[in-house]
């Protein structure tokens, strides 16, 4: 995993996860890259220093899940939680599903799930209309 520091168009800054430069790169090319603050997919990389360890388990970086609460962190908590309330988990399902609401065979409402690259990618050229949702992933536990 990679963390960048990316900007928008607008000058708001904000922080994500990416599996790879390559993958930053490819979801920011099919526009599912979006500002927290504003939705613009029109981002870039905001320069950064690099976060090198010292050594031992004592200095390395805190996990997300227990890094400090800020405004822009309560936030999408916030967003989360809306977005979990008031619409279907669909799970891998979500490219398949929202083609078919837009397609008409299946009733509309609202969903949130899971899409690759290229089926958010194929999506979005077909004017279904989709929008990435910036939350971390979950951590499972046993």
């Amino acid at each position: 995993m990679i963390h960048y520091t990316l900007t928008c168009d607008q000058d708001h800054q904000f922080d994500s996860w990416f599996r790879s430069s390559e993958a930053y790169e490819t979801l920011r090319d099919a526009g599912q890259v979006a500002c927290v603050t504003c939705g613009s997919t029109r981002v870039r990389r905001s320069p950064m220093a690099p976060s090198i360890a010292k050594g031992g388990a004592d200095d390395a970086a805190p996990a997300l899940s227990q890094a400090p609460d800020t405004q822009a962190r309560q936030a999408l908590a916030a967003l989360r939680r809306h977005v979990e309330d008031n619409s279907a988990y669909v799970g891998p399902a979500f490219a398949s599903q929202a083609r078919a609401m837009h397609d008409g065979t299946a009733p509309e409402r609202a969903i949130h799930g899971e899409a690759g690259p290229e089926e958010a990618k194929a999506l979005i050229e077909d004017g279904i209309p989709v929008a990435p949702l910036p939350f971390v992933p979950k951590r499972k536990t046993n």
